[in-house]
């Protein structure tokens, strides 16, 4: 551990006040795909948790920085703080694994990726419907990088996935190479919101404002990316 860690380690004041700009950054940007009803401040909380824990148990020899290590650890503490809330109604994850089994089914009948409309009318419901759904799951499940078994950095660039290498040994490489390939079939516009979603960290009003739609329109075509990545991990990740 370098100085000045293992001084704030004995500092509890001075390590919060260096590291909390860092927790409230990583809470702000989660914020921005979640429900009026997630508090700003039960997300900063949690997040201060996982910094705490991520000072307790990093080790320097890993290689890894500590803002590094931190940053997953705070988000991985938010992210639980979510999920253990289960605030999200039944229709939502039902209409989550209805849009995955459409998508699955029409790849392999169709031999490419559906459009929405054709996913609309595999469903049997309107297309105005359809993208309501992917409005839904997208704001109340946090449908991410994550809910696919996988931490956000395996998606970033290249040099980033080499800097976080040494954590990132926990993650099986033949799921991420697969990762890899699902992320470069997906159609043009929608590889291109995960990429300023996940690896530039925009928020969906900024990445609306980068391609001239709405942030709703931001929103429903992340949505579709993760459903169709999903369906395409199904078969790995059964």
């Amino acid at each position: 551990m370098n100085k000045a860690l293992a001084y704030e380690r004995h500092n509890p004041r001075a390590f919060i006040e260096r590291y909390s700009p860092l927790v409230k950054r990583i809470a702000h940007h989660l914020m921005g795909r979640l429900p009026p009803s997630v508090q700003l401040e039960d997300m900063i909380q949690a997040g201060m948790i996982g910094l705490i824990e991520a000072q307790q148990s990093y080790d320097v020899s890993k290689g890894a920085s500590f803002e590094t290590f931190a940053g997953i650890r705070i988000r991985g503490a938010m992210l639980d703080e979510i999920r253990r809330g289960d605030w999200v109604p039944r229709s939502v994850h039902k209409n989550s694994r209805l849009i995955s089994q459409a998508i699955a089914e029409l790849e392999v009948a169709l031999g490419r990726n559906p459009k929405d409309t054709e996913i609309a009318d595999a469903m049997g419901i309107s297309l105005e419907q359809y993208h309501q759904a992917l409005n839904d799951v997208n704001c109340g499940r946090l449908v991410g990088i994550e809910d696919l078994g996988v931490s956000e950095d395996s998606i970033g660039t290249e040099e980033k996935r080499e800097e976080n290498l040494p954590l990132q040994e926990v993650v099986d490489d033949s799921f991420r190479s697969t990762l890899a390939d699902a992320i470069r079939e997906l159609p043009e516009r929608e590889g291109l919101i995960l990429s300023l979603y996940y690896d530039e960290e925009l928020n969906l009003k900024e990445i609306g404002a980068v391609l001239g739609v709405s942030e709703s329109r931001v929103s429903q075509i992340h949505s579709q990316a993760m459903q169709r990545l999903r369906a395409k991990l199904s078969a790995w990740r059964a």
